[in-house]
């Protein structure tokens, strides 16, 4: 995401709730056709402002208020002197309603509508996608199928007109074909699959037009979604009084690097320190210990052979991460059992969740921060691929069966927490991520923010910002080839965004 990101509302609705919130502004008196118009303007504005050089448009329209939007761009980008080509996938004596408007809105304009010709793509500088929105029902098939494949082949670049064609809007998912759009227009409302499923492999740049319809007229709706929002760093992460200390910062232990795997907890360390917590202790195998203190002596390193041995340590800090290189040895359950039964806030991570899957429990102040792989394991009776069909009850099922705030990552990170609906997500972040060790800069992260804020669901949301954010700074010099290690002096930038 660009800095549009930061234009977009916190609330993300479902389908059917942006559709109340379109019949609540024509119940108090905005026709459907005047919300098509201002739909189609912004979405002209949108087009011109993105690409300037363009001059000829080739608007593919289906049927439906989403046609009619395309059909507005046309008049419009015809009115302001472009090319615009507009290709009817749908004869238009099937238009009704609004989209009928602005057909015989066009045709007095004297824009033609031709039929869908797949020359007429290649020609244009762009392409608008006002195919299907989100009035989809089924499977794409037969010419809407012939079209979405046709406009995805052209090589020119597409603006989708409030859902890419073919994409799912409550899901995300294709059906089973979506248009690739560079660049998304919805409106009135965000739609959650707009951050569900596949979704960003489609959507390109995503812009909101709310077509002038005031916020309040979402009253009584609850959003499906809730995103993280810089301002809720600012507000948890202010400057410090000049009176504080190492101990004010909070103290962390981590708890991890079994043989063979000490980078994964020495870069969880780091990254506490790099967010702020104000001591950070680390109990791992003796075989770890020279890596982990290699090149960073602020981390207080400590060789651990069994649970017992943690006691003493637990009862001096504020807050644990277990889990970073743990593994699954006897050395490795030894401290996992001991430490899942210690009254203090944790934060439990990679072998820490599956050893957790193994012997499920729950507890009080916990939070875990399983990928898809460790969820579907945690929750048992699901697969991968059922936990990313549906995203929102994979992580709400984890908060209530754990009683855990429960960070579900991968591409628009998802975070529930038990007793409380809502659900964040998380729009930030990139493919450079996908990296070795960038699940343990999380943990971390969580760690160093857990024990300064003292609450675990605004570390969550603070600390999967925080590391977003980082991941997206350490990407401006290229996504491919980054490392975890990138995020490290970008997460100290962000931990100060006063």
């Amino acid at each position: 995401m660009s800095t549009f990101a930061e234009r977009l509302p916190e609330n993300v609705w479902s389908a059917a709730q942006v559709r109340e919130l379109e019949r609540r502004a024509i119940e108090r008196g905005v026709s459907d056709y005047e919300l098509m118009c201002r739909a189609g303007e912004a979405a002209l504005q949108m087009l011109l402002r993105r690409w300037p050089a363009a001059r000829s448009l080739a608007i593919v329209c289906g049927a439906g208020n989403n046609a009619g939007d395309g059909l507005v761009v046309a008049r419009l980008a015809h009115a302001a002197g472009l090319s615009v080509s507009v290709l009817l996938v749908v004869p238009a004596q099937r238009f009704t309603g609004a989209a009928a408007q602005a057909a015989a809105a066009c045709g007095s304009a004297g824009v033609p509508l031709g039929t869908f010709d797949v020359r007429s793509l290649a020609n244009a500088d762009v392409i608008v996608d006002a195919l299907l929105g989100t009035g989809l029902k089924r499977a794409v098939d037969g010419d809407f199928r012939a079209a979405v494949e046709a406009v995805n082949a052209a090589g020119v670049p597409v603006l989708a007109l409030d859902v890419p064609s073919g994409l799912d809007a409550d899901t995300g998912w294709p059906s089973p074909v979506a248009v690739r759009a560079a660049a998304t227009l919805t409106f009135l409302g965000l739609k959650q699959g707009l951050f569900l499923g596949e979704a960003v492999d489609y959507l390109g740049e995503l812009e909101l037009a709310d077509l002038e319809v005031p916020p309040s007229y979402s009253a009584g709706l609850a959003p499906a979604l809730q995103r993280l929002t810089i301002d809720e760093l600012r507000c948890a992460l202010p400057r410090r009084p000049r009176t504080a200390h190492k101990g004010s910062c909070g103290k962390l232990l981590l708890v991890g690097g079994g043989p063979g795997m000490p980078g994964a907890i020495r870069l969880a360390a780091e990254a506490a320190l790099r967010v702020g917590a104000g001591l950070v202790y680390v109990a791992t195998h003796r075989d770890s210990v020279a890596t982990v203190l290699a090149g960073r002596p602020e981390i207080i390193c400590r060789s651990v052979s069994s649970g017992t041995e943690l006691e003493e340590l637990v009862s001096t800090v504020d807050g644990v991460v277990l889990g970073p290189g743990l593994g699954r040895s006897a050395w490795a359950y030894g401290l996992w059992r001991h430490l899942v039964r210690l009254p203090v806030p944790l934060v439990l991570d990679a072998d820490g969740l599956n050893l957790l899957a193994a012997e499920p429990m729950t507890r009080d102040d916990w939070l875990l921060t399983p990928h898809p792989g460790e969820a579907a394991r945690l929750l048992a009776d699901a697969g991968i691929e059922h936990v990313q069909r549906d995203r929102r009850a994979g992580v709400r099922a984890l908060a209530d069966r754990y009683r855990a705030t429960t960070v579900l990552k991968g591409p628009n990170t998802l975070i529930a927490a038990p007793g409380d609906e809502s659900i964040r997500v998380c729009d930030r972040g990139n493919p450079g991520m996908a990296t070795g060790g960038t699940g343990d800069v999380l943990a971390g992260t969580l760690g160093g923010l857990l024990v300064q804020l003292g609450d675990l669901r605004q570390a969550a949301r603070v600390g999967v910002l925080l590391h977003a954010l980082a991941g997206d700074e350490a990407a401006k010099g290229g996504e491919r080839g980054m490392v975890a290690g990138d995020l490290l002096p970008h997460l100290r930038v962000w931990a100060n965004p006063s």
